[in-house]
């Protein structure tokens, strides 16, 4: 009784075509990116922001359990169920159709809702020559711009750090159990929650020369923090308690409408330098020179190894030649698409569930060689490869200190023509989707994927991991690339047919332990990783009665009062 309750109520905030209760149907929103899922009394999609927060009170007067989703893309099952093992009824609540945008003191800043994506927002800060803290993402398309804030996201842009703000329209469930909206924006918008929410909606508040604030709408100390190479502390990662703060770093533990975030001017210049080396200490030296004697910092900063770049090469080709002859703006549909098609093979017998990844693989193939030939040439002289972006009077820095610093150091490097910049940066970009389809296509053959996404204390010049001869011999491949000054890596290992994933996968974090490395460094606990002390706390006092993504880091399921430990 209770149960259909609440769907009417759902059904009457939102109207019946945006509920989905067939499992079937709702499974690419119950189902995660890469792993992890469950089933849901129903998903909801509120087409605007006054019937979210119905949806929200529906949700709360009836003691639901409330996941929120925007792109589903997270890769720790952070924004999909986990498991079927709840105290309470849970709904899904996909914020994708709330995608508003609003310029603020003439693009200086803006205005997302909960749920416009990065692609979306770099797309409308094109014109005025601004860009958003973080542009498409290394793994898939589509990341929201609040995702990103909830999971305090880094990415590849060296200057940007982990994306933040203070200034957010939330709403909590108190210590009370009520449902309570909460306007940080720093824009009058009214009081009651329909009138501040109804304004928001229809525009209806000042949009410049706004009063001033000491609130921060990005991480304007990080600069200053990834130059800091002496400290034995990473720059950033999940978990850093000096950017937590309400709707930074909730994971899903507020229902986010809206964030303030500043934007940043495009360069007019710039020039890349693809690095090649077998010695990792050089890449090491040369981190700690460049950020420690550059006037300017780089833009970006990514490194590859050898092992990435080939199944980069052979398994992301697909990717890299959709975004170099499509553009981007074709891509979140078809990603939209074969995510469709992958759920539809799963329900049919006899199809394999990886079609998609088969018929887009033996596409690729059809097409000849898209690599540059000095990037093939450095490929097969080093196993190591950076690519670095400079921007304005800090190319003459680059120019100046690569021709001297290889004079002295092992390697080499290259300035990189317009077609070779474009080809390195779109190499690296399909990487991490390349080493998902290398699983997926030779899954009979292999074990599990066991992806690492870590942070290494700033100070690490031996920043390449060596593995004992335990953990060795139990992996098919390992698979490195990474943000290189920001110190934070992503780590897959294809695991050897039977090994036990979840054994390794603890041998691996008590060896990083030792390092005082920090994870995950950008994608968030999920369910994958136990939280810290410091952030069950944090997620305490966002919700109280944990109502909210319950069981986030590997904390308790259970509904709870406010005198309960997290």
């Amino acid at each position: 009784m209770p149960n259909s309750i609440l769907l009417e109520q759902l059904i009457a905030s939102v109207g019946a075509e945006h509920v989905i209760c067939d499992q079937q149907k709702s499974q690419q929103y119950r189902n995660g990116w890469r792993s992890g899922g469950g089933e849901v009394l129903a998903v909801v999609l509120p087409q605007n922001l006054l019937s979210f927060y119905r949806v929200l009170q529906a949700c709360v007067s009836q003691r639901a359990i409330i996941i929120l989703q925007a792109a589903n893309t997270g890769l720790t099952e952070g924004s999909t169920p986990n498991g079927n093992d709840y105290d309470r009824p849970v709904v899904l609540i996909n914020t994708l159709a709330m995608n508003q945008i609003v310029l603020l003191e003439q693009g200086q800043q803006v205005l997302s809702f909960a749920g416009t994506t990065l692609f979306s927002l770099e797309k409308q800060l094109k014109p005025l020559k601004r860009a958003p803290h973080s542009v498409i993402g290394s793994s898939c398309l589509g990341a929201s711009v609040v995702g990103g804030i909830a999971n305090n996201s880094g990415g590849a842009l060296v200057k940007r750090g982990p994306a933040y703000t203070e200034m957010a329209l939330f709403a909590r469930v108190n210590e009370q159990g009520e449902l309570e909206l909460v306007n940080h924006l720093g824009i009058d918008l009214g009081d009651s929650p329909e009138t501040i929410l109804t304004n928001l909606m229809t525009g209806k508040f000042a949009k410049d020369n706004l009063p001033l604030t000491s609130a921060l709408c990005s991480d304007q100390e990080y600069q200053q923090r990834v130059r800091e190479v002496e400290q034995a502390s990473p720059s950033r990662f999940n978990a850093d308690p000096r950017r937590l703060f309400e709707a930074s770093g909730c994971a899903g533990k507020l229902a986010v409408f809206a964030v303030r975030l500043d934007t940043f001017a495009i360069a007019e210049q710039e020039q890349s330098f693809y690095i090649g080396t077998n010695d990792p200490l050089v890449l090491g030296q040369l981190r700690r020179q460049i950020l420690q004697n550059y006037q300017h910092l780089p833009e970006v900063g990514e490194y590859l190894h050898q092992d990435i770049f080939d199944i980069s090469a052979r398994y992301g080709k697909d990717t890299f030649l959709s975004v170099q002859h499509l553009g981007t703006d074709r891509l979140p549909q078809l990603f939209a698409l074969k995510a469709k098609v992958d759920a539809w093979c799963k329900r049919l017998p006899l199809v394999p569930d990886n079609l998609s990844d088969r018929l887009m693989q033996f596409a690729s193939r059809l097409f000849p060689q898209h690599l540059p030939p000095r990037m093939l040439q450095f490929r097969a002289l080093y196993q190591h490869h950076l690519i670095l972006k400079m921007s304005e009077q800090g190319i003459a820095e680059a120019q100046s200190h690569l021709a001297e610093f290889f004079k002295h150091h092992a390697g080499d490097y290259f300035a990189c023509t317009a077609e070779e910049s474009n080809a390195a940066f779109l190499h690296r970009f399909a990487a991490a989707g390349a080493a998902m389809r290398y699983h997926s296509l030779k899954q009979n053959e292999l074990g599990d994927l066991l992806s690492l996404d870590i942070a290494l204390r700033r100070d690490d010049l031996d920043w390449l991991e060596q593995l004992p001869p335990e953990i060795e011999q139990q992996l098919e491949l390992k698979l490195y690339y990474g943000h290189f000054f920001c110190h934070v890596f992503h780590q897959d290992y294809l695991l050897k047919k039977g090994v036990n994933a979840k054994q390794v996968k603890q041998q691996m974090l008590e060896l990083l332990n030792q390092r005082e490395a920090k994870y995950p460094a950008e994608h968030n606990v999920g369910h994958l990783y136990a939280a810290e002390q410091s952030l069950k706390d944090f997620y305490l006092q966002l919700d109280p009665t944990n109502t909210f993504n319950p069981g986030i880091g590997k904390t308790d399921k259970h509904q709870r009062n406010c005198n309960c430990q997290a």
